[in-house]
């Protein structure tokens, strides 16, 4: 009984002594659980190789790589609202153009003496196209900014000159810090002395005080007798003076071809109305002219340059000064002889593009037309209406604009041309 007994206990000890399977779960255990790949890698982040995924052997030998995950599906877009379409192209991403037929006049109403009226409403006025009446759009008495190009004449003779001169520090005093201001001079050609510029600014004063002038004194004109004609420089018989050679061109044996005047305003006009005509279209555009309003050697005519500023709603003011604002004198000027200079064209401008003439000869009258004439050209009754011509007719269509009042004169453009630039 003792043997059997001590060998049953060496079979315990030896059976607790063996090793434990090596793939026997341990109880009681939590399970390792294996991490989830990154939604923006495509295989585990291996140092200094990036993301690459592990290779793993096959039984041939061969190295295959498991395919990577597939991504995660973006959440929907959130709904809203559709708009128009985007361009497709840079072709399409062109300035939108529309057509209308609006058609805008500024008036302005003076009484028998000259004065201002207000007060006037929309059922005072009458407007028609081509002689048929329209009906109005619009109608305004709110100010407008200006964008004036001052032209200054030069061949003006010495003493008007100097009077011009001694008045052009007053012009910045007429304009408002919302107004802008060219200056544009001309005797034998047109001259820019600036482009636009602020009407308060510091640099317009400084370019009137550079723009003035001595002027002109045209001499007593002498071709005949003894004196005419004579030349301090002859070379082969010819004098090399053209103007007082005798003969040919310049005159025959008796007499010498006087030369004459040169004053270039219709270039002068041309030249400021190309710079108002690229300005927006929510100023008011004026070219406002000091002169005697002689006309001759332009290059431009003026039925050109007419054509332009109705075309681009130009209107021309102006100061006279000289001979045309003369009492009586001025009158007379209007009126052209053929084959001679015009003394006075400043009046035909005036009276088509829907401006005012004022008169002055001293230099304080001169000074008071600045002031004048830039608050009647910003204080008008803006007229609209829309047109019942058709957008492509170009011809010219005429504007009468009537108040139901007596004894006013209406101040207002006598037509107009249609162009492109209105309908964009």
């Amino acid at each position: 009984m003792c043997a059997a007994a001590q060998t049953q206990q060496q079979q315990s000890q030896a059976k607790n002594q063996q090793p434990a399977a090596p793939n026997a779960p341990v109880p009681n255990a939590p399970v390792p659980q294996t991490a989830p790949p990154l939604a923006t890698v495509d295989g585990p982040v291996t140092p200094g190789q990036g993301t690459t995924a592990p290779s793993t052997s096959s039984s041939s030998g061969e190295t295959t790589v498991p395919p990577p995950p597939a991504p995660a599906a973006p959440p929907p877009p959130a709904s809203r609202p559709q708009g128009p379409p985007l361009p497709s192209s840079e072709q399409d991403l062109g300035r939108l153009v529309i057509h209308v037929n609006y058609v805008q006049v500024p008036t302005v109403v003076k009484d028998a003496k000259g004065r201002w009226v207000a007060g006037l409403t929309p059922n005072d006025f009458a407007v028609y196209e081509n002689g048929q009446h329209v009906n109005l759009a619009f109608f305004s008495t709110d100010a407008f900014p200006l964008s004036i190009a001052y032209v200054i004449d030069q061949s003006l003779p010495s003493n008007i000159m100097d009077r011009v001169n001694a008045s052009l520090g007053a012009i910045q005093g007429s304009l408002t810090p919302y107004d802008s201001a060219a200056v544009f001079t001309y005797a034998n050609g047109a001259k820019e002395w600036t482009g636009f510029t602020a009407g308060q600014s510091a640099r317009l004063p400084a370019v009137l005080a550079l723009a003035k002038a001595t002027g002109s004194d045209a001499m007593v004109p002498l071709n005949s007798g003894p004196i005419a004609g004579g030349c301090a420089v002859m070379q082969n018989g010819w004098c090399m003076d053209p103007n007082v050679q005798r003969g040919g061109s310049a005159g025959d044996s008796s007499f010498i071809t006087i030369p004459k005047e040169i004053h270039t305003l219709n270039d002068a006009i041309l030249a400021a109305a190309r710079q108002l005509a690229v300005l927006p279209k929510d100023r008011r555009k004026i070219i406002y002219v000091i002169s005697d309003g002689k006309e001759y050697g332009s290059r431009a005519t003026w039925k050109e340059v007419v054509h332009y500023l109705q075309a681009n709603n130009i209107a021309v003011y102006g100061t006279l000064v000289g001979e045309s604002a003369e009492w009586g004198v001025g009158f007379i000027d209007r009126f052209h002889l053929p084959f001679t200079m015009y003394d006075n064209v400043l009046y035909k401008y005036t009276v088509a593009t829907g401006g005012d003439l004022d008169t002055q000869t001293g230099t304080a009258g001169i000074e008071n037309s600045y002031q004048k004439i830039a608050a009647e050209a910003r204080n008008q009754y803006t007229l609209g209406y829309y047109s019942h011509t058709s957008i492509y007719d170009s011809r010219f269509r005429t504007i009468d604009v009537r108040v139901d009042r007596p004894n006013l004169t209406i101040i207002a453009k006598r037509g107009y041309y249609p162009s492109g630039q209105s309908y964009q």
